[in-house]
C-alpha cells in the first residue's frame, strides 16, 4: 500500500455528479472546499478540511466553460499544494484544448501543450484522463499521466444490445475520419466486426465543417457503428451517417467517450439517419442538450478503479489488457 496517506476527493464545479459517481464506488465521502467570486469575475476558492500528508485526488473536466474550469483546477492545486498534501492527482476526465495539438497553418498556438505546462506547474503530481484526442499529448507533460479509454465501456454495451447482428457478423465499424483508423479497428477486433472508413475532406474557413467524400469498405446491408473520442457539434458523424445509409447500410449508430455537444448538436442529431449516439459521463448534460437519441453511459466506476490502483501503486494497463 502507498504510503502517501489518507485518500481525499475534492471536486470542482465542472461535474460534481461525477465526483459524487466515483466517491460512492470508492466507499469515500467527497471532501469539502468552497468555490467563490470576487466583484470582478475573479474565481476564489479554499479547501474546508485538513489534507496535510494526504494523497488527494481533484475531479474537474475542463470542459465549457473551459477556461474558468481550468483556472479552477490550478487554483485548486495550488491550494492542496500550500497546505501540504502528501501528493495531488488532477483527475480530468475530459481534457480541453486537447484539439490544439499541432500547427495546421502557420502562426498558430499550439494550446494543448501551453495547458500541459499550466498544470504541471501548478505543482500536480500526477495527471488522469481519458481518451485524449491526440495520444503524444500524454508527451506535453513532465508528469505521469495515466491515459485511460471508455471503448470497452462503449464495447459492452454494443455487445448487449446487438447481440444478434454480432454473432450474425452483421456489424461493420466505421471511423470517420482517417485519424480515427486505430481506435476504430480496436473497436472493430472487440465486437469482431469488418472496419470501413469515411474519407472526408474537411473545411478550414468554417470551424467543426466537414464534407463528406467517399466511404471505404462496404456497409451495405450491415448495421453500422460509427466511433469516435468526441461528438461536438455533431456535424462530422450526422454527415457520415447519412453517407452510409446512402449506401445501404441498414441501421447507423455512433459512440465517442466525451459529448461536447455545443452549438447546433442536438439539431443535428435530431435530423440525421443516427438511431443512437452513446457518450460517456466525463461531461455533464444540461437540460439542453437531453435527447432521446442520446444515451449517456458511466465511466466513473473506470477512473473509481484507476485512483485506488494509484494509491495502492498497482498497475492501470492492466485494467484493459482483458
Amino acid at each position: 500500500m502507498s504510503d502517501t496517506g489518507e485518500i481525499k476527493i475534492f471536486s470542482g464545479s465542472a461535474h460534481h455528479d461525477f465526483a459524487k459517481r466515483v466517491c460512492s464506488e470508492l466507499g469515500i465521502r467527497l471532501s469539502a472546499s468552497k468555490k467563490y467570486r470576487f466583484s470582478d469575475g475573479e474565481i476564489g476558492l479554499s479547501i474546508e478540511e485538513s489534507v496535510r500528508g494526504c494523497d488527494v485526488y481533484v475531479i474537474q473536466p475542463t470542459s465549457s466553460p473551459a477556461n474558468d474550469n481550468l483556472m479552477e483546477l490550478l487554483i485548486m492545486i495550488d491550494a492542496l499544494r500550500r497546505a501540504s498534501a502528501s501528493r495531488i492527482n488532477a483527475v480530468i476526465p475530459y481534457f480541453g484544448y486537447a484539439r490544439q495539438d499541432r500547427k495546421s497553418k502557420p502562426r498558430e498556438a499550439i494550446t494543448s501543450k501551453l495547458v500541459a505546462n499550466l498544470i504541471t506547474g501548478s505543482g500536480v503530481h500526477r495527471v488522469i484522463t481519458a481518451d485524449l484526442h491526440a495520444g503524444q499529448i500524454q508527451g506535453f507533460f513532465d508528469i505521469p499521466v495515466d491515459h485511460l479509454t471508455g471503448m470497452p465501456l462503449l464495447a459492452s454495451y454494443f455487445h448487449e444490445q446487438l447481440e444478434n447482428e454480432i454473432n450474425n457478423n452483421n456489424i461493420v465499424v466505421v471511423s470517420p475520419d482517417v485519424g480515427g483508423v486505430v481506435r476504430a479497428r480496436r473497436f472493430a477486433v472487440s465486437l469482431n466486426a469488418d472496419l470501413a472508413i469515411v474519407d472526408k475532406r474537411r473545411s478550414y474557413e468554417v470551424a467543426n465543417y466537414c464534407e463528406l467524400m467517399e466511404i471505404i469498405g462496404n456497409v451495405k446491408g450491415k448495421s453500422a457503428i460509427l466511433v469516435d473520442d468526441i461528438v461536438d457539434t455533431a456535424s462530422t458523424l450526422c454527415n457520415a451517417a447519412n453517407g452510409i445509409m446512402e449506401r445501404g447500410a441498414k441501421r447507423v449508430f455512433a459512440c465517442a467517450t466525451h459529448g461536447v455537444l455545443s452549438g447546433p448538436a442536438i439539431e443535428n442529431l435530431k435530423n440525421s439517419a443516427l438511431e443512437k449516439v452513446i457518450i460517456t459521463d466525463t461531461i455533464p448534460l444540461n437540460e439542453s442538450q437531453l435527447c432521446e437519441k442520446i444515451n449517456q453511459l458511466s465511466i466513473a466506476p473506470l477512473f473509481a478503479e484507476a485512483v485506488i490502483r494509484v494509491h495502492s501503486e498497482r498497475s492501470i494497463s492492466n485494467l484493459f489488457e482483458k
